[in-house]
């Protein structure tokens, strides 16, 4: 995971076996997805004598590049018995990786329809902090990349203007890169389309 989950607790008393528990699941999600750019957990007692169900309530916010966000709200009210806040949090991130897996599926369906190519491109946008990125290709076209997606370790060693070799698909908001060499450090200045400058590789052109 790029950023470290973020875990909350309200009226909740922080103990390591929920800290445990929490990690655990965190890494069940990360068996189904391993791009994952954010995750926000809140666990919270909003009920202190519940009639039924359970006086807890779990929240899951996630975020999957490109731009997909997941969330997951549980809290147990049609139960005929109390339900421990250990049972909840394992039902909210039950609930998480289902949405995972049916994300993936719908990302590995519009992958058969659309092979990867091949091409060359160069880095355009940049977002070291967050840990993505944007290439444009000798087409023209933009591509979204991420760190994972860097070969070598090298995602720090990109600024704008690297040239770099890169196996792109469809993404389900766009063109996306699966994989990114760095090729060539910037070497001759030109112009991006929004008018703001960018390094190029020698012999390439704007």
């Amino acid at each position: 995971m790029k950023v470290p989950p973020e875990v909350t607790y309200r009226n909740v008393d922080k103990t390591s076996a929920l800290e445990e528990l929490i990690d655990e699941k965190i890494a069940k999600l990360e068996e189904v997805c391993d791009h994952i750019s954010s995750c926000r957990i809140a666990v919270e007692k909003i009920h202190s004598n519940p009639d039924h169900g359970s006086p807890f309530r779990v929240r899951l916010d996630l975020t999957v590049p490109p731009g997909h966000e997941l969330a997951v709200s549980e809290n147990p009210g049609q139960s005929t018995q109390y339900v421990p806040l250990e049972v909840v949090i394992r039902d909210a991130f039950d609930s998480a990786r289902k949405q995972l897996i049916k994300l993936n599926d719908r990302q590995k369906n519009r992958t058969k329809t659309h092979p990867e190519q091949d091409m060359g491109a160069i880095v355009t946008q940049l977002f070291p902090e967050e840990g993505y990125g944007f290439l444009r290709g000798l087409d023209g076209q933009e591509i979204y990349f991420n760190r994972n997606s860097v070969l070598n370790d090298d995602f720090d060693r990109l600024t704008l203007g690297t040239g770099v070799h890169c196996f792109t698909r469809d993404g389900e908001d766009g063109p996306m890169a699966s994989t990114v060499q760095i090729v060539s450090k910037p070497g001759v200045r030109a112009e991006k389309s929004e008018g703001s400058p960018i390094d190029l590789p020698a012999g390439w052109e704007a």
